[in-house]
């Protein structure tokens, strides 16, 4: 592993990802390709723009051309497929796009990695690929639906979405098996639950309440604000995604959970309580439609098989996030 290609890599967890492999290895090229949509955003990583081991590149997954390109320049081995369209009310309203990015563009990308991994590209039905090469698909628990008051997660459910954004991210995840199986192309993917932290854009429900609060705006929350989650700091994701990347298993899926399940309305009012506001500036609104109940995943095979685990609590997790959105508060 020498030259990582990290997509989206100008997100919220993108950034805070390459942020955290420019700054441990510095022996790797970390490449961030990132389209630069409304969620992008490369203030976030003004502290590792000069950084020798790293680069950025303004493109999109969904096109091939540019995709080869950087392949072709860079000498990728190793992609971390972060680029998404990833909130669902967004893609409620605009389906196509998420389509397109989530399922079209990761083809793109697994075809790419395809054509300059194998061994003999000229063999159409070669399998063997060069030494230490690997595609990581992250993904979310959103793919397998809804569950229950009681039950988790676990990497051999079905998948079910019932959301336009999780069916293209289940999507995505099925052409990254089918490359295994049919090509054998070394993959992996991971799914993780709701993550929250430093540099997410308001769109997402704890910043926007953070932020709303600040201002003395409503806090709009959907139907009776008893949806359930699991919630998963920033941080703790990128370890785990780090630790997928170089000790994962050819084909393996992982889910990532922070054993954090949490109400909306808890989240709301917590975030209010500490702020020192009124929960009058609490409103709530028509629900979203199709929006899943629960969510909870099982942590156990990335615990047990990789030695990961979460390290924030929600109380340490929610409380860091706060302040970093109070510090930054009026700016970019």
């Amino acid at each position: 592993m020498q030259t990582i290609l990290i997509t989206g890599g100008a997100g919220f967890i993108g950034s805070n990802f390459v942020r955290m492999m420019v700054n441990r290895y510095p022996r790797y090229n970390i490449i961030n390709m990132d389209a630069m949509t409304y969620a992008g955003n490369l203030v976030n990583l003004s502290d590792v723009n000069s950084a020798p081991n790293y680069r950025f590149v303004k493109a999109d997954i969904r096109n091939r051309k540019d995709v080869e390109q950087i392949f072709s320049t860079y000498g990728i081995d190793t992609v971390v497929n972060l680029a998404a369209e990833s909130h669902v009310d967004r893609s409620i309203e605009e389906p196509e796009v998420f389509l397109t990015t989530n399922v079209v563009g990761t083809q793109i990308l697994l075809d790419t990695a395809r054509k300059y991994w194998k061994v003999n590209p000229n063999d159409k039905y070669c399998k063997e690929y060069k030494h230490g090469v690997t595609f990581l698909q992250i993904s979310t628990d959103e793919v397998y639906g809804a569950l229950d008051e009681t039950g988790l997660f676990v990497e051999t459910m079905p998948l079910m979405p019932n959301s336009p954004y999780a069916a293209s991210k289940a999507g995505g995840d099925l052409i990254v098996r089918a490359y295994y199986e049919t090509y054998g192309l070394p993959v992996n993917i991971t799914r993780c639950s709701n993550n929250y932290g430093p540099y997410q854009h308001p769109e997402k429900l704890i910043p926007l309440m953070i932020q709303n609060c600040l201002a003395g705006k409503d806090l709009p929350v959907y139907g009776d604000g008893m949806q359930v989650r699991d919630w998963l700091y920033v941080d703790d994701h990128c370890h785990a995604i780090d630790i997928v990347l170089h000790k994962g298993m050819p084909g393996e899926i992982y889910n990532i959970g922070g054993n954090n399940e949490k109400t909306n309305i808890e989240i709301v009012r917590l975030i209010v309580s500490t702020l020192g506001k009124s929960e009058r500036l609490i409103k709530y609104v028509a629900d979203r439609p199709g929006h899943d109940r629960r969510y909870a995943i099982d942590n156990t095979k990335i615990t047990t098989e990789l030695g990961w685990k979460p390290v924030h609590t929600f109380e340490k997790g929610i409380q860091e996030t706060i302040q970093w959105y109070v510090r930054h508060e009026n700016k970019e």
